[in-house]
């Protein structure tokens, strides 16, 4: 029940709306940008730099930016100097900024404060000559002077900062400059000025909980007797919720509105509902000023040994690191940039982020408010610590301007031993809500952070007492990482009772557009190449991986449906907040088009919308759709699950076992085989193969009279890592404790007899070995199909195991197939690849260097059959047996090989794949999943091959 002088109040407020709103506009500050927005939007000033290019000179620069990206300096990666406060040879380069603005002649009765979101590193300021105030040290936060004194209003002003890289404090250099990123100069966040009335709101820190309690401290610019402040809280549908008013006692600076609401939306990753809020300063009843800000109403609380709980729900944390960067502005950012890395975490089905490792664009908080992101919002540090001294002054500056946004959940006292432990009482000082503080790779608060911990240590990591939440973990690099090995991480951690979850590293590759190498990307080698997406955040395999694995819904129904299958599946819903019902689901007949014809993709030929079913958080149960009764005469169903906002949560593809047709009549033609001393000559349709008698291996294929340059092939090949190979034979020049080599088999392949006939219209080539293979037959038809019949037998551990046929790559041109894509896969990778038919172009990119997704070479699961566009002709090649792998060449690592050294292969087919390991741990300790395969007996296969020459 509300009191009667809210009603009262609420009444006067319908009943004057337009006066009130009015009144209120004119007394709101008033902002006037000096800089731009942000990147592609900012001001000219003037700019000259103390070292590196263009130096020396009086130029123009944009503003905000990295002086960098504007050609101006040296660029600098600060791992080099790690650890150093002052080493020689760092770039120190001191920049000078001149702007001239005008204020308006109104403004003279106001307080005005010069703002800058961000400046590197240590910034000093002057007005029309006059210095604003003690130098700023600390890069990436919000600080402000007040230059009401000394302006000139109505008239012309100068303003005049320099910048300096390189701190003048030791302590900033170790925390924010020595670290395993790129180290920029200039002021790369906007700079504002505000206009507030003399007396006026200074700031405010809200609290409002998921019970509905709010409280509100209003801290005033200077205090004075007769104000009172009154809160005005409407929610998303403008609907006024409540009206808080308090008088200011006399001579205090501050007042605390305080209330409990009742039904009210609580604000989660999933439920991200936002509050309005106006506060309104008044002496008796003149408004004095207005400032607005939005709020959610949430409770976040960790219980020691048993979770990480918001809203009295436990919640894994499913998040990712990111920094703030984009190839060709460095650390400067905008909304639009901010607003898109939010939709690609959201999109990868993750509900947090950490900040890793400084306070980002304000604008990037307001995006994970919207859209419901878990943020842990970080103070700089990097192995090396702020001073207490300047440490405090950052600590008050990040939390007073980020406590009121209901997604910041956590904060972070620095990273990887970068905590000052004296700094960590500071945070309660400035935040009402007293968020949990954290320690990057330490206990702290009851939540063990350490990073990169391998599958067995993490086990292990379980056994404690504390919560255990990796703030970083399967340390991505190129394509190994991320979602290498997450299933099975991800598996102990949502069952665990103390688990919390954890934090990927890193959301994208951190390269620089080079300014002085021509635009040239520059990830400092293997430093920066670390994304899940890449410089430009276009997506990577693994973006896909993650995507599957942390979907809120999983429909754990088999890929091959039974063929009595009713239309049921089984759901379970690992949201924490959403009912399945508010959820819909898509189901999809199609097929798929044959290789001859000319489109890629499915063809629909029935879809239907249907509501989900009621199934709780954190429960399982059925959901039913009505198939056609002639649903088997399509090739696959897809069923994708849509979440509340429609958004793609995963698509599941079912196939089912397929009536094999009646057997055609034999294809009209001739065959004809021809032997020679070397070879066995067989021609059918314009068709022509010369295989080997020595070898049994394919020497040439001739189309039409052209040649298609298949050949050598199939050729058995198995490797495993290590310094043996395996056969067991020790690798004499293998590097003592080297465990990403890959060694070949050592074999001796010796052909035991060969022979050659024509059968039935045929032409059948049968070649028996000793060693591993076994027997290879080509059967060649009248129309000029080759089938291919193949056995090995091995007994052991390997790797990758096969055969392969070679065709040089400078005459490849591409491929489209039916299987599982458009990405590759890794032995612990195979999840977040959809069947369907699917297109690649040739590439061979340098991981870290050059960014083309999907990558053409690699390993492709699922496949039905595969066309191979050559400067020759085409390939085609169909698989009896789609559990086996389609090997496309060997894939490229970057240029220091540190994932992966592959044995060389070109168009294969394999049994085993690799699996893939992250920068930090070898695959041998990334879980199951990614442990070599034991095989034994013998594997017998077939494939079908066609030729058509250009």
């Amino acid at each position: 029940m509300m009191k009667p002088i809210v009603l009262l109040y609420i009444f006067l407020y319908l009943l004057f709306p337009f006066h009130v709103d009015a009144q209120q506009q004119s007394r709101e500050t008033e902002i006037r940008y000096l800089s731009g927005r942000g990147y592609g939007a900012t001001e000219t000033w003037e700019f000259k730099i103390s070292g590196g290019r263009k130096s020396g000179e009086w130029g123009t620069i944009n503003v905000p930016s990295v002086w960098e990206q504007e050609g101006y300096g040296k660029y600098q990666y600060g791992i080099k100097f790690y650890g150093k406060p002052h080493p020689e040879g760092i770039a120190d380069e001191i920049g000078e900024y001149k702007y001239e603005f005008t204020v308006p002649r109104d403004w003279e009765k106001k307080r005005v404060r010069i703002v800058f979101d961000g400046s590197m590193t240590d910034t000093e300021v002057k007005i029309n000559g006059r210095s604003a105030g003690e130098k700023h040290q600390g890069a990436f936060y919000r600080f402000k002077y007040d230059i009401t004194d000394l302006l000139k209003y109505g008239k012309e002003n100068l303003l005049e900062v320099t910048v300096s890289k390189e701190s003048e404090n030791g302590s900033i250099n170790l925390a924010e400059r020595r670290a395993d990123y790129w180290n920029f100069g200039g002021i790369f966040r906007p700079v504002f000025l505000e206009a507030l009335p003399s007396r006026h709101i200074d700031r405010t820190a809200i609290k409002a909980e998921a019970d509905g309690s709010f409280s509100a401290d209003v801290f005033l610019g200077n205090g004075t007797s007769e104000l009172k402040v009154r809160a005005v809280i409407i929610d998303a549908e403008e609907e006024k919720k409540e009206t808080l008013e308090e008088v200011v006692s006399p001579g205090s600076d501050r007042v605390r509105l305080s209330g409990t609401f009742n039904d009210i939306k609580q604000w989660t990753a999933e439920t991200p509902n936002l509050y309005h809020i106006d506060f309104l300063l008044y002496e008796g009843n003149t408004l004095l000023h207005k400032v607005s800000d939005r709020f959610g109403f949430r409770t976040i609380a960790i219980k020691k040994g048993e979770g990480i709980y918001v809203n009295g729900q436990r919640v894994l944390m499913k998040g990712v690191n990111r920094h703030s960067f984009w190839p060709e502005s460095g650390r400067t950012l905008n909304r639009e940039l901010n607003y898109a890395d939010v939709k690609l975490i959201k999109e990868m089905n993750m509900n947090a982020v950490r900040l890793s490792h400084y306070p980002p664009d304000p604008e990037f908080l307001d995006a994970c408010d919207e859209l419901g992101l878990y943020v842990m919002d970080e103070l700089g540090g990097w192995h090396g610590h702020y001073d207490d001294a300047v440490g405090k002054k950052l600590v008050r500056e990040m939390v007073t301007r980020d406590l009121n946004h209901p997604s910041v959940i956590f904060w972070s006292n620095g990273n990887e031993g970068g905590w000052n432990t004296n700094l960590d009482n500071q945070f309660e000082i400035w935040d009402i809500q007293h968020r949990p503080v954290l320690h990057p790779q330490q206990e702290l608060n009851g939540v063990e952070t350490m990073h990169y911990r391998s599958y067995g240590e993490t086990l292990e990591y379980f056994r404690g007492e504390e919560i255990f939440m990796p703030t970083e973990f399967l340390h991505g690099l190129y394509d190994g990482g991320h979602g290498a090995g997450l299933n099975d991480y991800w598996e102990v951690m949502r069952k665990h009772p103390r688990s919390g979850g954890g934090y990927l590293w890193v959301f994208a590759d951190e390269g620089i557009a080079r300014t002085d190498q021509d635009g040239r990307i520059d990830n400092q080698g293997n430093f920066g190449a670390d994304g899940i997406v890449g410089p430009h955040h276009k997506k990577e395999g693994s973006f896909y991986t993650i995507k599957e694995i942390w979907s809120p819904v999983v429909v754990t129904n088999k890929e091959k449906l039974p063929a009595d299958f009713d239309g049921i599946f089984q759901l379970e819903n690992r949201y924490d907040f959403t009912n399945i019902n508010r959820c819909t689901f898509e189901w999809e007949l199609a097929r798929f088009p044959e290789p001859e014809d000319p489109e890629s993709g499915h063809k629909t030929i029935r879809k239907k919308t249907v509501k989900g079913p009621d199934i709780a958080p954190h429960t399982s149960g059925e959901f039913r759709i009505d198939l056609p009764g002639d649903w088997k005469k399509a090739d696959v169903l897809y069923l994708k699950a849509l979440g509340p906002q429609g958004e793609e949560l995963w698509t599941w593809a079912y196939t089912w076992k397929i009536e094999e047709p009646q057997p055609a009549e034999k294809t009209k033609g001739t065959v004809s085989l021809e032997e020679t001393k070397d070879h066995y000559e067989v021609t059918a349709s314009e068709t022509r193969l010369q295989i080997d008698r020595k070898t049994g291996k394919l020497v040439q294929v001739m189309q039409s009279g052209k040649v298609i340059d298949i050949k050598n092939g199939p050729r058995f090949i198995a490797a495993r890592r290590g310094d043996r190979t395996l056969d067991g034979t020790v690798d004499k020049k293998a590097k003592k404790g080297e465990d990403r080599i890959y060694k070949e088999i050592a074999y001796e392949e010796k052909l035991q007899r060969i022979s050659a006939e024509e059968k039935d219209g045929e032409v059948i080539v049968r070649a028996d070995y000793f060693g591993p293979l076994r027997k290879v037959i080509w059967t060649v038809k009248a129309d000029g199909t080759v089938q291919l019949d193949y056995e090995y037998e091995y007994h052991g551990v390997v790797e990758l195991v096969g055969v392969s046929f070679d065709y040089p790559e400078e005459k490849m041109k591409g491929i489209k197939w039916l299987g599982k894509g458009p990405y590759r896969v890794w032995q612990n990778r195979l999840r977040g690849t959809a069947l369907d038919v699917w297109e690649n172009e040739y590439n061979d990119p340098v991981p870290g260097e050059s960014f083309i997704y999907p990558e053409f070479k690699g390993y492709f699961n699922q496949w039905q059959w595969a066309v191979f566009r050559t400067d020759q002709g085409k390939i085609r090649i169909s698989n009896a047996n789609p559990e086996t792998y389609l090997g496309v060449y060997t894939p490229r690592d970057g240029r220091d090989a540190l994932l992966y050294t592959l044995p060389q292969t070109g168009i294969a087919f394999f049994d085993v794949i690799p699996a893939v390991r992250n920068k930090v741990n070898a695959t041998d300790l990334v879980g199951p999943s990614s442990q070599p395969q034991w095989i034994k007996g013998a594997k017998k296969h077939t494939v079908y091959m066609k030729f058509k020459a250009n």
